[in-house]
């Protein structure tokens, strides 16, 4: 016998959360009418991302070439900056197709999503299998209270922070601390953090890491021997440093911001973690395309199988996901004042 609740049909069952994902006949919920429109959506295309390939990595290495000859030629170093600007906007792409191969979206075939998922995720300094493993985990369980600390923002309940001993809440400060988590985290998570394996992995997600490391190092030893290693690095940190904060600040506020939506275990509901616990950052067309449409996040949660080239057009069709709030790039900036979650409240909000 169900329960209505949210306007879900709540059941006794569980969410099934083996091996990262989503059983939809056993999550506990009857979906809206609407929900199964979505599958009309999730048929990948693989001329659509294999020109998304070529239309991303042509210009990302282009500006790779310029910026070493600016380097190279001793000219003044705020031109190879002003050069990095595209470049970074064009490793977020890079990163939002690999997202995609990791979701076995991208293209219809497994392998071709596998090969690209690992060599995206060199270009990345992300390892595929390993990243995949920590990712998939976040789909089922954010905003999932008991199940926080995969793939996620560290989140703590107001309840927590005031509770919490005076070390806890100032590595917390820390770590929500917009110039640590974006400026510093940028370069933490890409040079360093994904240079080890996630804990709970198995070994297949071991090799990924082991594998990833070893290609950027063979990649880093030739870019040293051919155009030495100050060019490399003036290349390479601006590049990633600005990528990598882009990156974070996008999955930020895909999670982060006003309202927002968190339940305990037995109180979760998959629909109200993707509508209410997931942002529509509507973003002007230029970004949006850099971007490749993330921000359309709460259609992303709602089914994680519909690629990127797909997800405006399932928006656009079905009216019922417009009805959700937009996230404009100036009311974001706001959302770095968002630290910890109010049980009282059900909403972000500041320390106290």
């Amino acid at each position: 016998m169900g329960q209505t609740v949210g306007g879900l049909i709540r059941v006794v069952s569980e969410p099934d959360r083996n091996k990262g994902k989503t059983n939809l006949k056993s999550t506990g919920y009857k979906w809206p009418d609407w929900h199964p429109k979505l599958l009309a959506f999730k048929s990948s295309d693989n001329l659509k991302a294999a020109w998304q390939l070529i239309n991303t990595m042509v210009p990302y290495f282009g500006l790779w070439y310029l910026m070493i000859r600016s380097v190279q030629s001793g000219g003044p170093y705020v031109l190879t900056l002003i050069l990095t600007l595209p470049a970074a906007a064009f490793m977020v792409r890079l990163f939002i197709l690999f997202h995609d191969c990791v979701h076995g979206s991208f293209f219809s075939n497994r392998r071709l999503n596998n090969f690209f998922g690992h060599f995206l995720g060199v270009l990345v300094f992300t390892p595929f299998e390993d990243w995949r493993f920590a990712h998939l985990r976040h789909h089922v369980t954010y905003a999932n209270l008991d199940a926080r600390g995969f793939g996620d923002i560290w989140t703590m309940t107001l309840a927590e922070y005031e509770n919490g001993s005076e070390k806890k809440r100032l590595k917390y400060r820390l770590y929500r601390n917009p110039v640590v988590m974006i400026g510093l985290g940028a370069i933490f998570m890409f040079l360093l953090r994904n240079r080890l394996p996630t804990r709970k992995v198995t070994g297949k997600e071991r090799m990924s890491v082991l594998f990833t490391n070893l290609v950027i190092i063979i990649l880093t030893l030739v870019a040293i021997r051919f155009i030495g290693w100050q060019t490399y690095l003036l290349v390479l940190l601006p590049v990633l440093w600005l990528a990598g904060a882009a990156g974070i600040w996008l999955f930020y506020v895909q999670h982060q911001f006003p309202g927002g939506y968190w339940a305990r275990k037995n109180e979760w509901e998959p629909m109200r973690a993707a509508m209410e616990g997931c942002s529509f950052y509507s973003l002007p067309t230029v970004l949006r395309w850099f971007s490749s449409n993330i921000g359309y996040h709460h259609i992303h949660h709602l089914n994680p199988r519909i690629p990127n080239y797909n997800l405006k057009k399932c928006y656009d069709a079905i009216p019922e996901l417009q009805e959700k709030a937009s996230l404009t790039f100036f009311r974001s900036l706001s959302c770095v004042r968002l630290k910890v979650w109010d049980d009282d409240q059900q909403k972000m909000v500041a320390f106290p």
